[in-house]
């Protein structure tokens, strides 16, 4: 069962969203990574994530990648889902702010998907802040969503659930 905070009031944040930030790893991946012996690295997704990411964006909501991961995997994975991305990213917080600007989103009407200690100030900031369920538990105390899915189990697809929920009620 997903654990929301608040639910009345976490509904009609969610009906208002116009914008899900997603990290990479660990919340569209399972937060492991297969490294070769060239060093080439892979990493596992879910493609039920990735129809739910293409069924969010039918919905008219904005979704962004933002992660400090620097491996390319990220940008060719952003690329078949058809959202933009920001790899490499140190300073989370201001890189949320500035695309939230850029898009005239308020930060209320913005989620964001985390999973670790790095993503905590963006979500301290987020409208709606959602974490998987094998999150860190600092994290997950700031979430006012828990997903029943772990990191690259199905993050997404439940974030589109809990949307078709909220929008139809």
């Amino acid at each position: 069962m997903i654990l929301m905070k608040n639910a009345a009031k976490n509904k009609k944040i969610i009906k208002a969203l116009k914008l899900i930030v997603y990290d990479f790893d660990g919340v569209l991946t399972d937060n492991r990574v297969f490294v070769s012996e060239d060093g080439k690295e892979s990493v596992f997704v879910n493609r039920s994530d990735g129809l739910a990411i293409l069924e969010i964006k039918k919905m008219g909501i904005a979704q962004l990648i933002l992660t400090a991961e620097r491996n390319k995997v990220v940008k060719v994975r952003a690329k078949k889902l058809g959202i933009p991305c920001k790899n490499n990213i140190s300073d989370k917080k201001k890189a949320f702010i500035t695309y939230c600007k850029k898009l005239k989103i308020s930060l209320k009407e913005a989620a964001y998907a985390g999973n670790e200690i790095n993503d905590r100030d963006v979500m301290k900031i987020a409208g709606f802040a959602i974490a998987p369920r094998d999150a860190y538990k600092d994290i997950k105390k700031i979430a006012a969503l828990i997903t029943v899915s772990k990191g690259g189990e199905g993050v997404a697809r439940e974030i589109l659930d809990i949307l078709k929920k909220a929008r139809s009620s």
